[in-house]
């Protein structure tokens, strides 16, 4: 069964959906109810081909209402079970979520939906290549040939007039591992996604993967909770250190946290590695972890490796 259920909740105003009129917003409460109940089964449901069916309907359930007139302004609060982000400048909204069809296989699904003046529908639908690539770190990509992943934050940098987005993804992956994704994507001149690039710096070592590389992996034990944070306090990507605890850092379901953090700096249009950040390690529950996650009854569940 899918292990952990990551789930963002955004608050906007009630001037963020002013400019949506009250039948359009009438109309965007109907569908999102519908999403909630499809988004609900595609997690949820005990068999396979239901999962992958609800998934077919909530997507052609969410173009549907994402075709509402100004419906970027609209939250969708209650479809829990999917994440969405909000780009920090407001620019873009992005949707993820992620399929399970046993413990040894999870699929990404997502689309960005960017911001438009006169309210109308602008889509890059994500399609997730990762099954079919032997070496995903790689390669700068577009959302036709994405590496899927279920993002939970996205932080926002400058260098020389343009923009940066980094993303942080998590990936169940397989029965072996849990992998987690730091990808930074940026907008060409006609204004399409681009996925990774050289933004990270980092001598090669052991545990990571050879430079260069166009986005980070993450990857460690299955049952491990390893971090993967951005603390605004420090303005830094903040990271457990991970050993083997077989000796054998090549087999990535062997890693685990050892107490020490590693962490990325921006600076010069790239995120440079800082590879100790405290001088002593910390105890669990002390390093920086992102805002507490909801579940749809409104209580705190445990993020996805994150805290």
């Amino acid at each position: 069964m899918f292990r952990y259920i990551l789930t963002i909740t955004l608050f906007f105003s009630a001037a963020a959906k002013g400019q949506i009129s009250a039948e359009n917003l009438k109309f965007l409460k109907s569908q999102e109810d519908s999403l909630q109940l499809y988004s609900h089964e595609m997690i949820f449901d005990s068999f396979a081909e239901n999962r992958f069916h609800y998934d077919s309907v909530f997507i052609r359930k969410l173009v549907q209402a994402l075709k509402t007139p100004y419906s970027f302004e609209y939250p969708f609060d209650s479809v829990v079970t999917i994440s969405r982000l909000y780009a920090p400048d407001s620019t873009f909204k992005i949707f993820t979520w992620q399929i399970q069809r046993d413990e040894s296989y999870y699929h990404q699904e997502g689309t960005i939906q960017m911001k438009t003046k006169d309210g109308s529908l602008k889509l890059f639908p994500l399609f997730d290549v990762s099954d079919y690539t032997s070496t995903p770190t790689d390669s700068i990509r577009s959302n036709s040939n994405w590496i899927g992943a279920l993002y939970y934050n996205i932080v926002m940098k400058e260098f020389k007039g343009k923009k940066y987005y980094t993303l942080f993804g998590y990936d169940d992956n397989d029965m072996s591992s849990t992998r987690k994704w730091l990808e930074v994507l940026t907008f060409n001149a006609s204004g399409q996604p681009v996925f990774g690039g050289s933004y990270f710096d980092y001598k090669d070592d052991e545990l990571k993967v050879p430079q260069p590389v166009d986005r980070f992996l993450f990857e460690y034990e299955k049952d491990a909770r390893a971090r993967l944070v951005y603390d605004p306090d420090m303005d830094m990507i903040v990271f457990d250190h991970l050993i083997s605890e077989s000796n054998e850092p090549q087999k990535k379901f062997t890693l685990i946290p050892d107490g020490d953090y590693e962490g990325f700096k921006w600076q010069n249009g790239k995120w440079e590695h800082v590879d100790k950040i405290f001088n002593q390690a910390l105890k669990d529950g002390e390093a920086p972890r992102p805002q507490p996650l909801f579940n749809q009854n409104g209580s705190s569940i445990k993020p996805p490796d994150n805290n």
